[in-house]
C-alpha cells in the first residue's frame, strides 16, 4: 500500500489550516503557494475533504477554506479515508470483498492483524499531534 500524493497534499492542507487562527478562512491560492500544491489539484483535494466534513469552503472575494473540526479531532485516518476511500492493505481486506476462502485463508488473518494495527495508529494520530511533533524537531 502506498499513500498517494493527493493524500499527502490533503494532510499538508489541513496542517496549514490548523496552524491558522481558529475559524479564519484561508484562500486556496495561499495554501497552494505556501505548500507547493498545484492549484487545480488542490481544488480537487479540497472537494474531497469538504465532502468528508473535514473542511468548510466559502466562495467569493472574501471566501476561502477552514477546518470544519478542531485539529485534535481530525485523525490521519480521517484524511486517508476521505481521499483514498476505505483503508485496505490488500484488496481482500476491502469491506464487502467477495472471497470464497475468507474463513480458511491464513494470509488474510495476518493481513487483518496488520490492518488493525495500521488503522489503530492512524486513528491515534491527529493534526494537532503532527503540529506538536513538528515543533519539537
Amino acid at each position: 500500500m502506498q499513500i498517494t500524493r493527493q493524500t499527502e497534499y490533503g494532510l499538508k492542507t489541513l496542517i496549514e489550516l490548523a496552524q491558522s487562527p481558529e475559524g479564519q478562512l484561508i484562500a486556496s491560492k495561499t495554501i497552494s503557494e505556501r505548500q507547493g500544491i498545484p492549484e487545480t489539484f488542490l481544488h480537487k483535494t479540497l472537494q474531497l475533504l469538504s465532502k468528508a466534513g473535514l473542511v468548510i469552503t466559502q466562495r467569493g472575494v472574501q471566501g476561502g477554506v477552514r477546518l470544519a473540526l478542531p485539529a485534535d479531532k481530525i485523525t490521519v485516518k480521517d484524511v486517508l479515508v476521505a481521499i483514498e476511500g476505505p483503508l485496505a492493505i490488500n484488496v481482500c481486506m476491502t469491506p464487502g470483498y467477495p472471497c470464497e476462502q475468507i474463513e480458511t485463508c491464513k494470509v488474510r488473518k495476518v493481513l487483518a492483524r496488520a490492518q488493525a494495527a495500521l488503522t489503530a495508529e492512524l486513528s491515534r494520530t491527529t493534526l494537532a499531534d503532527i503540529i506538536d511533533e513538528r515543533g519539537e524537531e
